[in-house]
């Protein structure tokens, strides 16, 4: 019987014994290493959710019991599953985890070369690649997926998803720059190389205006709101139409695609001509 098969049989029972330990220590550890993820691209480049993996966090909370987790001389005072403490870590990681209360939980995947810059915190199930910068005070939500030398810039916020074990997490893919309180939840696709800049909040159900090509994305059939490889994303608004928020020249929030990244384009710099 395979591991998945393993934890499908498992996420059945409601008592666990000693054996059925182990083999859920087996899978933190696939996780840990990369071995498995809980999501994953497809060959046609779509993105699909592993719903046992899922199934294999969500029984770690089940099987579970409260302990404390903080050190006898700490004031601040830690209480959680021990199931999930945090990552074991050593300097052959590789994982520069600069000081000042950084957290990497048990149970995720942070490849070699990636930057933690405190304070910030690596949720279960999270697969961050090599190369990223995890900024200060950005969160990376359970099972969200980010890719290589992906910048996660101060404050930003990538939304979590366990339940239902069948939605797709927030994927953030290659070279992709997440700008300042930024936040992406809801299972958005944010294609490679895309830009986000400060302040955009993308969901499952916002509508993405695209000035380039006059078109307007969103989320079809139950999917996830993708954002186009390349596009540099900023924040806007556009004016309510009818009734009330029409005479009173109210406006609400929508996120525009204003250009699209080229070779020739420091986009970086270019990003601070579109928010002025």
């Amino acid at each position: 019987m395979n591991l998945r098969e393993q934890i499908e049989q498992l996420f059945a029972k409601t008592e666990f014994d000693a054996g059925d330990r182990e083999v859920y220590e087996e899978f933190k550890s696939a996780l840990r290493t990369g071995a498995v993820r809980s999501a994953e691209k497809d060959t046609d480049g779509n993105w699909r959710a592993n719903a046992w993996v899922k199934q294999g966090i969500l029984l770690g909370f089940r099987m579970g019991k409260m302990v404390e987790m903080s050190m006898p001389t700490e004031t601040f005072r830690f209480f959680d599953k021990d199931t999930f403490p945090l990552r074991p870590m050593t300097l052959d990681d590789g994982v520069r985890i600069v000081m000042g209360g950084s957290t990497i939980r048990d149970g995720s995947y942070v490849a070699k070369n990636v930057v933690l810059v405190p304070p910030c915190y690596v949720n279960v199930g999270s697969y961050v690649d090599e190369g990223t910068m995890v900024d200060s005070h950005a969160l990376v939500g359970s099972c969200a997926q980010i890719g290589k030398r992906v910048h996660l810039s101060a404050a930003a916020q990538i939304g979590g998803v366990l339940e239902p074990v069948g939605a797709l997490p927030v994927i953030i893919e290659d070279d992709v720059l997440v700008g300042g309180n930024t936040g992406v939840y809801e299972g958005t696709v944010v294609r490679e190389r895309a830009v986000l800049a400060s302040g955009v909040i993308l969901t499952r159900s916002t509508p993405l205006f695209d000035l380039v090509y006059g078109t307007t994305i969103k989320s079809a059939d139950g999917g996830p709101l993708e954002v186009p490889a390349g596009a540099v994303v900023v924040q806007g608004s556009r004016a309510i139409s009818s009734g009330y928020g029409k005479e009173n020249g109210l406006s609400i929030y929508c996120p525009i695609i204003v250009k699209y990244r080229d070779d020739k384009t420091d986009t970086s710099t270019k990003l601070e001509d579109y928010l002025r």
